[in-house]
């Protein structure tokens, strides 16, 4: 049985000791270590957890590793290191439940194993991804498989990945949500293109840390690698993004719970005057509170979420609620944090500034907080149609 309080221990030790490597971009050094580390957290067990034992995992339903998931949160390299990383882990569980038994030996497994990574690519910087029915990457049928054109960004990770989960238009004359599929790309395919790793507010990155630009220019796919049915790509995008809502809900969580510990340190120890130090403020007090509160009903939510739809209800709605508050959330902590840590707060001494880059796209992606609001009100409203 694991104890929480031993990944805990972990983390402290061996992960967030790493994290001086990532605030100075030593990519080189970093990718090694994290590796080293890897390979102790599939020793001790902490290895993907939400999937099967026969898979290397514990099989935690999805609010038992809720708790797991927010503690390693608490440090942007706590869930590369036990492999349960966006975009992997998303593609393992779309894997596990929809790939041929040939697939599965060909790119779950060395996925679970952790020996690969991988990529997926929906969104289109021609389109709105707030309406991912808009679609222009086509896959037209040819002898023996598909014929791939497109233009895909934001596929984290492509930079080292080694295939890709794309979404193409197989059937434009169908109605809207059964015109796409779903194929498996390696990314050494021929046609297949990483055209650069799109800096985020000045960071690129390198690898891992990378959200890539991607052209397939006649990049032909065998039918053995198309997952599930042409034309249900929709359907299966929702298999992996409703769950994948709620492991973001959770990792903010546990960097919500960081920042907060960085704000209250910080609090403690500036001085801003020679009898009065910033924890003394009102003001600073105040933000602390607020941010107390925030976190806590926000994890009570995400966790009553988790439960109805661990339990099979339909939690559309309740997706929709924790994913634009809990991306809130986040960004009202981080940003009181920077602000009670002064000229610290901007630099990338801490860790803020580095979550305040690349988690402001927390609420745009996987759906903007406008799209999940519209749908909570949409079922708010249908109440009292009749009345």
């Amino acid at each position: 049985m694991l104890d929480i309080k031993d990944i805990d221990a972990f983390l402290n030790q061996e992960v967030i000791p790493l994290e001086a490597l990532l605030l100075e971009s030593n990519y080189e050094v970093l990718i090694k270590e994290v590796n080293r580390v890897r390979a102790i957290a599939k020793d001790l067990g902490f290895w993907n957890f939400p999937l099967p034992k026969i898979y290397g995992g514990q099989e935690m339903t999805l609010d038992s590793f809720a708790p797991i998931s927010e503690l390693l949160g608490r440090s942007p390299l706590g869930h590369l290191v036990c492999n349960v990383q966006a975009p992997d882990i998303g593609n393992m569980e779309l894997l596990l439940h929809c790939a041929t038994e040939t697939q599965k030996e060909t790119f779950l497994a060395p996925l679970v194993a952790g020996e690969i990574r991988s990529c997926f690519g929906m969104t289109e910087p021609e389109h709105a991804g707030s309406n991912p029915v808009l679609m222009s990457t086509k896959a037209v049928k040819v002898d023996g498989g598909w014929m791939l054109n497109g233009h895909k960004w934001f596929t984290t990770g492509a930079d080292g990945a080694f295939f890709c989960i794309v979404m193409a238009v197989t059937h434009p004359d169908e109605v809207p949500h059964k015109r796409a599929g779903m194929f498996i790309v390696p990314t050494n395919s021929d046609g297949f293109t990483l055209e650069r790793n799109i800096s985020i507010m000045g960071d690129a990155g390198v690898g891992y840390f990378t959200h890539g630009e991607v052209r397939l220019t006649d990049c032909f796919v065998p039918n053995e690698h198309v997952l599930g049915i042409p034309g249900e790509g929709f359907k299966l995008a929702q298999m992996r993004l409703g769950p994948g809502r709620i492991h973001h809900c959770m990792r903010w969580i546990g960097i919500a719970e960081r920042v907060m510990e960085l704000m209250c340190k910080r609090a403690l120890k500036r001085n801003i005057t020679p009898d009065k130090n910033l924890a003394g403020l009102d003001i600073t007090r105040a933000k602390i509170a607020e941010n107390r509160a925030r976190i806590d009903a926000c994890r009570a939510l995400v966790q009553h979420v988790t439960k109805e739809l661990s339990s099979g209800s339909d939690a559309r709605k309740g997706i929709s609620t924790i994913k634009f508050l809990a991306a809130d959330m986040l960004m009202k902590v981080i940003d009181d944090a920077i602000q009670i840590h002064g000229g610290l707060g901007v630099t990338d001494d801490t860790l803020l500034s580095f979550w305040y880059r690349h988690e402001r796209g927390a609420r745009i992606y996987d759906g903007p907080d406008e799209v999940h609001k519209l749908v909570v009100a949409k079922e708010e409203l249908k109440k009292y149609l009749k009345s």
